[in-house]
Parts: structure tokens; sequence; C-alpha cells
């Protein structure tokens, strides 16, 4: 269902919500510096951004302190993966009132509207649990990488609407999709009150499609909000070759699945027509005999499900 965005006067001063911006990281202290100077100028005044460092390597909790004194930052003192991070994140904005938590990746660069826009279109409905932005390529700022997300529950996979589409306008509309991407998600305090925390069993990726469909089904629209726009510097061919995410990805689609009860169509479609298909082209066509290792984490995969073996591994 599409809504027409429609002009609202926000409320102002200590009358508007109260909003924590979680930003995650593990490294990348540059792509962090970067994202927390766009966040200066956000229009929003009752933004908070909170770092939380999942024991980075690179001095990025000293530079954070040293830089940006007004941000607070939560060392975690291990990598816990996105879930687990931002779960801590989480507690942290319930445990000091917030209405609204934004989690943010670090890899982001942020226009200065993107938190009162999603705050304005979540303010329009009390059923509004999750809010997600337009988010366009960091190195192609007219393309589009995600304007909300959408699943098949006929063949068991999740995508992106407008994925690799140049922006003409065409998504400019608010509406209620499947789920948003955790690169970018506003969830309401009630809501995450009412549905819990990220499950730490996913560790990375699929974790906040399952939040999503938790969410709903407890009662909560899942909204794409056009006007909110941020810039990911996301690079789809080095993922395309990373065994690690080929690994989470192929495991966390079968714990997705099971958790949200998908039906026995969706199970066959993902392990049949996509992950053994896949593997056998790796392993078969000349061409990709060398993702091997791959091919290996895509059997890793298999075998920790089967063994229940989940989080960060």
């Amino acid at each position: 269902m599409s809504h027409d965005r429609t002009s609202m006067s926000r409320p102002t001063g200590d009358q508007q919500p109260r909003v924590l911006v979680i930003v995650l990281c593990y490294n990348g202290v540059a792509d962090t510096v970067a994202c927390l100077e766009s966040l200066q100028h956000l229009d929003y005044p009752r933004a908070d951004v909170l770092i939380v460092d999942n024991a980075s390597q690179d001095g990025t909790s000293a530079l954070m302190r040293e830089r940006f004194p007004t941000v607070r930052v939560i060392e975690t003192g291990a990598n816990l993966g996105y879930a687990a991070g931002n779960n801590v994140g989480l507690r942290y904005a319930l445990d000091h009132g917030y209405d609204y938590a934004l989690l943010l990746n670090n890899d982001t660069i942020v226009d200065s509207r993107l938190v009162g826009a999603l705050v304005d279109v979540a303010a329009a409905d009390a059923r509004i649990g999750v809010v997600g932005p337009k988010i366009l390529y960091h190195d192609r700022p007219d393309v589009v990488w995600s304007a909300g997300g959408l699943i098949d529950w006929r063949r068991g996979i999740s995508a992106m609407r407008g994925l690799g589409t140049r922006d003409a306008g065409q998504f400019d509309a608010t509406l209620d999709v499947d789920f948003v991407t955790g690169c970018a998600l506003m969830v309401r305090r009630e809501a995450l009150c009412d549905a819990g925390l990220l499950d730490e069993r996913f560790g990375m990726y699929y974790e906040e499609t399952e939040w999503c469909v938790r969410i709903a089904r407890a009662g909560w629209r899942i909204v794409y909000a056009p006007d909110g726009k941020l810039w990911h510097k996301i690079k789809p061919e080095q993922q395309d070759w990373s065994p690690r995410v080929t690994y989470y990805m192929a495991r966390n689609r079968l714990l997705f699945l099971r958790l949200t009860h998908a039906p026995l169509r969706a199970w066959l479609h993902a392990l049949i027509l996509q992950d053994l298909r896949t593997w056998l082209a790796w392993r078969m066509r000349r061409r990709w005999r060398g993702r091997a290792a791959q091919r290996q984490a895509l059997r890793a995969a298999w075998v920790d499900f089967a063994r229940q073996r989940f989080g960060m591994v």
C-alpha cells in the first residue's frame, strides 16, 4: 500500500521525539569519521549519536572521543557481529528513554534531512514500527541501492526494491514494505519492546529481515520513507567474491526460513534451485572453478545450520 507524502508541521523544542543514532563499527575508521561528519549536519535537534565499537584495532574509539566529544562511545571488547553489537546500542536507547533508535552503517554519508524525514513519517501513524530511507550508491549517487525490501515467500528470497536502477523519482512515494535494510533502519521504542531485540543467532545478514517480519507480525507497519536519503559505500562485486559473505548469507537464510515458518516450497527453492545449483556450477563450470573457497563456505553453511551452529563463527 502506498501513501502520498503530505506536509506536516513537526513539533518544536522538547516536544520532538528523541532519536538515538547507533553507528556500529569494526575498524574502517576513515569511513566512521566521514559518517559522523555528515551526522553533524543533521537538521533534527533531538538526535544523539552513539558509537558501538566492536573491538576495532585501528584506534576508532580513541579518535571518535577526540574528534567528536559529544558522541558517546561504547566499546564491546569483542567483535560481536551486527546483531549483538547493535543490541548493545538498542539496550542503551531503551535504558535512556529514547523514542526511536536509528541503526546506521558506518560506511554511509547521510543527508541532513534524514532523521527529520523518518520521524515525520513515523509520527503520521502510531502503528508504524519501522521506517527506512532511500539508499543510493556512494560512488553512483543517482543509482538506487535500496528503496525498501520485499520478501518472496514462494522462493524463500528477499530483495531490495530498485536495486541498481537510476533514481528518476519512481521511488518517491512512501510505501509499506516487507523489511528495511539494517544499513539504515529506524525502530519505534514501543515496537522494539513488543518484538524484542535482534536475534543474535544470525551474527550478520538476514537479522534485520527476520526482525522486520517479527515486528510486522506483532501488528506494526514497516514503511519506506523516500524523503530520508543517504549514500552507501557498498561494492556488490566484492561481496559476490567473499567466502565470508557466502557463508553467512546461506546459513542465515535457512535460519530465517525456519524462524519465520516459511512454506516448504520456499525451502525447496532455497536449498535445491539456488544453493545446490550454485554449488554445482562453481564446481563443474570451468569459468567458476576458481571459486573453491566460496564452494567450501557454502558447504560449511549447510553443515553449521544442520548442527545448529549460529552466531559469529
